[in-house]
């Protein structure tokens, strides 16, 4: 986080080739706390399918883990380059990448390697990065640096060739939709959704970038990652009576607070939160599924639902990256994924009808699944994680 308070989101959205099983590029990010700083990288491997995954993750991992122990970027993309040849055949490197590292509240920079150029975005327009070639005989192997200093509201866009070149050879666009296509598309939507999410952003383009191939059959894998400097979106979770029933009116009145977001889990929690404000709780019947209870609503929340049952499918949702929106586990998650700053407050009373020996042996007591829950979110997703238990 920025000194002025300004949360730095990160994400990702990828799309398969047609007719392949995973994506041939690879994104990974950190966050080294110690140091105030963010680092993320986007990897193409040469070609689609398993060799390329291997190829791009293995580039990925590899610029992540030399750029956060601090090597000399020349030194380390010459190891990357030199441990994945050129194509003989078409003269090109076998995985192409950018890296964003940025030291909060001082610079980021930029390096890239083979990559369509990245954007920055500043104030709904697209400020132009200096790119400086600080090595490389041929583009092929050309290395890019480029740096600025970040400011809120700043969105760094950072994409795969599966975007530059989408719809390549096509009437419509035989070059390409090209990087200048890409900004005026992102400059579109700002401009209409001002506030609109790194992650929301992120797939839009995604999706456009498909458009452009005739009847959606992407003909390279599609990657948008984006970096988004803004103001942090928090979210409270209350999951579990208070140990004291002293404390209800306490626990109840944190949904007063300054929120954007609020959540309840648990039907005891429901309760409490509704005698202790007056506040109603109605059951929504059209949010059945995946066997899971229906969610509620209630005046001034924004999402009710049961508790272990649909917190031990949203941490399975976490894990697996993927997340259906016709449950209420998925819209738990979906709620989680576009806030930044996440306090969970867990009720330590005990349940009687979780210590039932008949219920399944997976069914994991509350606080072991938010565990599970926020180490997901810490560490895949980079969320800022605060538990309170009561």
């Amino acid at each position: 986080m920025l000194g002025n308070g300004t949360f730095v989101e990160v994400e990702c959205s990828q799309w398969t080739k047609t007719g392949q099983n995973v994506c041939g590029d690879a994104f990974v990010s950190t966050r080294l706390p110690a140091e105030n700083r963010l680092i993320a990288t986007l990897a193409d491997g040469l070609g689609s399918g398993v060799k390329a995954n291997i190829l791009a993750t293995m580039t990925a991992t590899m610029s992540l883990r030399f750029s956060a122990a601090n090597r000399n970027v020349l030194k380390f993309s010459k190891i990357m380059m030199d441990s994945l040849p050129v194509c003989q055949k078409r003269m090109i490197s076998y995985s192409t990448f950018t890296i964003f590292d940025c030291v909060l509240d001082e610079r980021a920079r930029i390096v890239e390697q083979g990559n369509p150029r990245c954007l920055l975005i500043r104030n709904n327009i697209e400020v132009p990065l200096e790119r400086e070639k600080i090595a490389g005989e041929n583009d092929a192997r050309s290395l890019y640096a480029s740096s600025f200093a970040p400011m809120a509201g700043d969105r760094v866009i950072i994409c795969s060739d599966g975007v530059s070149q989408a719809g390549i050879g096509s009437k419509e666009y035989g070059f390409g939709w090209q990087m200048e296509g890409c900004a005026e598309f992102v400059l579109s939507l700002i401009k209409k959704e001002p506030i609109i999410s790194a992650r929301e952003l992120a797939l839009r383009v995604r999706n456009e970038a498909l458009a452009k191939w005739p009847d959606r059959i992407a003909k390279d894998d599609i990657s948008c990652s984006v970096i988004y400097f803004r103001t942090p979106r928090r979210t409270l979770v209350l999951s579990g009576p208070p140990f004291d029933a002293s404390r209800d009116g306490e626990y109840a009145r944190m949904l007063l607070n300054n929120y954007e977001k609020k959540i309840l889990c648990g039907g005891t929690t429901a309760q409490i939160v509704s005698r202790e404000l007056n506040r109603e709780v109605e059951v929504d019947m059209k949010s059945i599924g995946n066997g899971l209870p229906p969610s509620s609503k209630m005046k001034g929340v924004d999402l009710v639902t049961e508790g272990i049952l649909t917190l031990t499918q949203a941490a399975q949702y976490l894990e697996d990256g993927d997340a259906p929106d016709n449950d209420p586990a998925g819209v738990l998650v979906k709620t989680l994924l576009e806030s930044d700053n996440i306090k969970f407050v867990i009720g330590t009373r005990v349940n009687e009808a979780h210590q039932d020996p008949t219920l399944p042996v997976d069914l994991e007591m509350r606080r072991n699944i938010i565990k599970r829950m926020t180490k997901c979110l810490e560490q895949k997703y980079l969320k800022e994680i605060e538990i309170e238990y009561i």
